[in-house]
C-alpha cells in the first residue's frame, strides 16, 4: 500500500474560447506617462481602452457584420467587459462585440 499523499493541481487551461457574440482580447498597457511626457505617480494611470484580439467566437466569425479578426487592435467599451483570471496579470477580458466601437486598420 503507498503511503503517498495525491497531489492538489490546478487544471491546465490551454485555451479560452469565446463563446456567442463575444471576442477575446488583451487589454493595452495602461499608460505611466501623458503624451506631453509628464510621468504620472505609481498609483495614477490613464485608462486604455483598447486591445489586441486573441480569438473570435465562431458566431462572430461567420458574421460579415464584424469585420474583426485575430490580432486586430479595438477600441472598446469596458462596461461589459469580463475579465479572465487566466494569467497573472489579468489583462484578459471576453467582450461582447456589440461593446467593440471600433477596428484600427492600416491603408493598403
Amino acid at each position: 500500500m503507498d503511503d503517498a499523499k495525491p497531489t492538489t493541481r490546478k487544471p491546465v487551461i490551454e485555451t479560452v474560447e469565446p463563446i456567442g457574440k463575444r471576442i477575446l482580447l488583451r487589454k493595452d498597457e495602461d499608460k505611466k506617462q501623458t503624451k506631453s511626457g509628464i510621468h504620472l505617480p505609481d498609483k495614477m494611470e490613464i485608462p486604455t481602452l483598447t486591445g489586441r484580439v486573441v480569438a473570435v467566437s465562431a458566431e462572430v466569425s461567420a458574421d460579415s457584420n464584424y469585420p474583426i479578426e485575430q490580432y486586430d487592435r479595438v477600441l472598446f467599451n469596458p462596461k461589459e467587459a469580463i475579465p479572465v483570471d487566466f494569467e497573472g496579470d489579468n489583462r484578459l477580458f471576453v467582450v461582447p462585440v456589440e461593446h467593440i466601437v471600433a477596428v484600427f486598420r492600416r491603408n493598403k
